[in-house]
């Protein structure tokens, strides 16, 4: 038997490359961390190259089961509305140099990463959004983003109730950590409550990015901010319930990142739970799927269906109890046997299984007949045992027992070896 198709078994994660250039080549990848967390939790993490002309090819990455987007260079401004007039151009130049391989824009995974985003809007698919992936989705939306946090917010006048944010630190990448404040009876909340006092509700988060959040999309809720005030995550708490398959978030911060010091134990215990819930949706999602697309039988053929399983069902009855059966219901029983006489799709594993269940009821009329003359048999059999004594029916008893039992065993070896 050969094994089955685990398309069809285990759920499917969508995940676009990010490129870079290594020995003078563009080079696709995506970060372990997020395909580990992925693969432990039980669904298989499905790479979108991020090639040219691979936006018009979605359709063959089907079935999609969950979307999952990372990291990434800027976001197109041409996707959403931007507002500039706060910055120079001095200042627009000091920012494209100062991070260079973010400001190269890359629009072709524009296109590829925003058009899954609203894909898993239109059909309700379990989205992530980590980083990039978190502006992916605000932009989606119908969210705008700050060209370059550090300095717009800066120049924001709060009155003096915000401090100032390092988001990004080139020198330690994987070390740099930064207070966000969790607020409270969120996803967020609920994944970190042991680690936080209620005091102060903050966690030290890793970051690596230059850009965010500006106007959140009016769909989603915050679940955390920075020091200086950038959203640092957000759901839509419409579409948040892992158990019947619904997840769209996305976290600026790293929690697959946040791991202690040359070891992979994490920060927080909460660390994986996006991860983990996300992947409890994706299953979830998966199964919903599965159940609303089974082939459905139009009215003729559903009464078809029945009448037959009636049949089967009165063809075993009358296998298991050997008994007669009334004259209203021979019409039935012929309906089963017509099935199995002109059904030439069974296969031989299937004709057994029929035979073994009393159903292969081939040619009805035939089994009465000897059903009703078992009958007659019956009745001449005990007339003569009422005229046998008790020890005579003694003998007897324990030879049929014998008999009933080696024919037992016989058949069973000869069904197991058909």
């Amino acid at each position: 038997m050969g094994s089955p198709d685990l398309s069809t078994v285990l759920p499917r994660v969508i995940i676009v490359s990010r490129r870079c250039v290594r020995k003078n080549k563009f080079v696709d990848f995506v970060g372990e961390y997020h395909l580990d967390l992925i693969v432990g939790y039980g669904a298989v993490p499905v790479i979108v190259p991020r090639v040219a002309g691979v936006h018009k090819l979605l359709d063959s990455f089907e079935p999609i089961h969950g979307v999952l987007l990372c990291e990434g260079e800027d976001i197109d401004p041409s996707h959403y509305e931007t507002d500039i007039s706060g910055l120079s151009p001095e200042e627009l130049d000091e920012i494209r140099n100062l991070h260079t391989s973010d400001t190269a824009i890359d629009r072709e995974k524009d296109s590829i990463e925003l058009r899954l985003a609203k894909l898993c809007l239109e059909r309700n698919i379990p989205y992530l959004g980590i980083c990039r992936g978190s502006q992916v989705l605000n932009v989606a939306c119908g969210g705008t983003l700050y060209q370059d946090v550090e300095r717009e917010l800066s120049k924001k006048d709060d009155g003096g109730g915000s401090t100032a944010t390092v988001h990004m630190n080139y020198a330690d990448y994987d070390g740099h950590r930064h207070a966000a404040r969790v607020v409270e009876n969120t996803p967020l909340h609920s994944w970190f409550r042991e680690s936080l006092d209620e005091g102060k509700m903050e966690l030290e988060v890793n970051s690596y990015h230059h850009q965010g959040v500006k106007r959140l999309a009016e769909r989603f809720v915050p679940m955390a901010f920075a020091g200086d005030g950038l959203v640092e995550g957000f759901y839509d708490p419409d579409a948040y319930n892992p158990e019947e398959g619904k997840f769209i978030m996305g976290l600026q911060f790293h929690p697959e990142r946040m791991r202690r010091s040359g070891s992979d134990e994490f920060d927080y215990p909460g660390c994986p739970r996006a991860y983990q819930e996300f992947v409890k949706a994706v299953i979830a999602y998966r199964r919903k799927v599965n159940l609303n697309s089974a082939p459905k039988m139009d009215q003729e053929l559903e009464k078809k269906r029945k009448i037959i399983v009636r049949s089967f069902s009165i063809a075993k009855n009358l296998y298991d109890a050997r008994l007669g059966m009334p004259p209203s219901e021979e019409q039935d029983l012929e309906a089963g046997a017509e099935f199995l006489e002109s059904n030439t799709a069974l296969s031989i594993q299937q004709e057994q299984r029929l035979k073994q269940m009393g159903a292969t009821v081939r040619n009805a009329s035939s089994y009465l007949q000897k059903l009703k003359m078992n009958e007659g048999r019956e009745m001449m059999a005990r007339n003569v045992m009422r005229k046998m004594s008790v020890e005579k029916l003694s003998e007897l008893l324990s030879f049929y027992h014998m008999m009933g039992q080696i024919c037992s065993d016989v058949l069973e070896r000869k069904i197991k070896a058909a």
